[in-house]
């Protein structure tokens, strides 16, 4: 009886092990890492929108046929929770790639971690441009317009400014740091005659307003790049007006059309500013247009720009896995280089050369309406008319 016991058992856990074996290959895994605690304006949205794409890949039959399962950790703003997070997700919960993460700090950590242990890593959000040219590696795609490329776009419009003097305010960290860096560099290319007067590099997530709207004000420039985004820049805008730093001044400024930094600003929107961002009542397109019903009809809600980067991060993924047909990353790499796919802002590839994808983003200028902040006079520009050649990218970007 207990030998027959034993057999039994033994075949039960057997056949338990054989169903969980078959339960995993019946499913694709994603391991997906962000800021959630840090920084919720933007993840929260971001998390809907891939909770979203998931959905729908699901719906319509999954990775070839498996089911396409993510795996979200909260890396808390901190590179080595981001690499022990990365750890945790390859070797224990086998996933077949890394997605995600916000800050450009981050994305570097887990982009080098991809590297090193050779997981394919789809970079959502992080915009320093290391991570696609001198800290590039074989591993890593990025998806979002890079500070190359919305720097670009913004000088096309800021060249055309009288404005001789600048000054700048970014947040003392690689993303506000490499924002700075380029748009320097490609506005005087433009405008030799311009000056740069004054630099002001408070801490990410800690400005004191004050003290940097009086410094900047005593430069005496004539423009303003601003590059601090969230609760940074709610204080800095309200500091601003409040001791009439923009009055008479232009500003250009990275990622402020971007509702979920816009909105917070409510009455006290500065209006005329440059700026990139995502004005979703405004664009008319069927891509679009799908999207955003979509996403309403899920959540009651409107997108902000996160949504739209958390939803095309999976479909890009199961775009991946579905023509690799395979989770084998060297097999990932060659279905990802110039992959083209649909995306709700149109058209996109992933480019050979550096793994930067061409999203695009929305250029225009902020306006109040209804007492609260909006993007006026907005223009889509596409993501591959702003990127430098491939012999400067050659230069760029280190050989694999």
């Amino acid at each position: 009886m207990r030998r027959r016991h034993l057999l039994g058992a033994g075949l039960a856990i057997a056949v338990a092990g054989m169903a969980g074996s078959a339960m995993a290959q019946s499913e694709i895994k994603i391991g997906e890492i962000n800021s959630y605690s840090l920084l919720p304006a933007f993840t929260e949205p971001y998390r809907k929108g891939w909770q979203l794409a998931v959905e729908e890949v699901n719906a319509a039959g999954g990775i070839n046929g498996k089911k396409l399962v993510v795996i979200s950790k909260d890396d808390g703003g901190k590179p080595a929770d981001a690499q022990t997070a990365a750890n945790e997700l390859v070797s224990s919960e086998n996933v077949a790639m890394l997605a995600g993460t916000f800050l450009s700090n981050i994305g570097l950590a887990v982009s080098d971690f991809a590297n090193q242990k050779k997981v394919f890593f789809l970079a959502a959000e992080p915009l320093t441009d290391a991570i696609t040219w001198s800290k590039g590696n074989r591993y890593t795609f990025r998806l979002r317009p890079s500070n190359y490329m919305q720097a670009a776009m913004l000088v096309e419009e800021a060249a055309k400014l009288p404005a001789k003097r600048w000054a700048t305010i970014a947040p003392n960290y690689e993303y506000g740091q490499s924002a700075v860096a380029v748009f320097k560099k490609l506005m005087s290319e433009k405008r030799p005659d311009i000056q740069w007067v004054d630099e002001q590099w408070p801490p990410q997530g800690k400005i004191d307003a004050g003290p940097v709207v009086q410094a900047v004000a005593a430069a005496n420039p004539e423009a303003i790049l601003n590059v601090t985004f969230g609760a940074d820049l709610v204080k800095l805008v309200r500091e601003g007006n409040t001791r009439g730093l923009f009055k008479n001044r232009s500003v250009v400024s990275f990622l402020t059309g971007e509702p979920e930094y816009l909105d917070p600003l409510k009455d006290e929107t500065p209006e005329g500013w440059i700026v990139t961002g995502y004005p979703w009542y405004d664009i008319k397109t069927p891509d679009h247009d799908k999207f955003l019903k979509a996403y309403q009809a899920k959540y009651n809600d409107y997108p902000r720009l996160g949504s739209i980067v958390g939803y095309q991060t999976i479909k890009a993924a199961a775009a991946i896995l579905a023509k690799a047909n395979s989770t084998d990353p060297e097999k990932l790499i060659a279905a990802t280089e110039g992959l083209s796919m649909p995306s709700p802002f149109g058209e996109i590839t992933f480019r050979k050369i550096d793994h930067q994808s061409t999203l695009g983003a929305y250029v225009g200028k902020t306006a109040l309406k209804d007492g609260k902040g909006v993007m006026v006079n907005s223009v889509y520009r596409k993501g591959a008319d702003y990127l430098p050649s491939d012999a400067e990218v050659e230069k760029l970007r280190p050989k694999d």
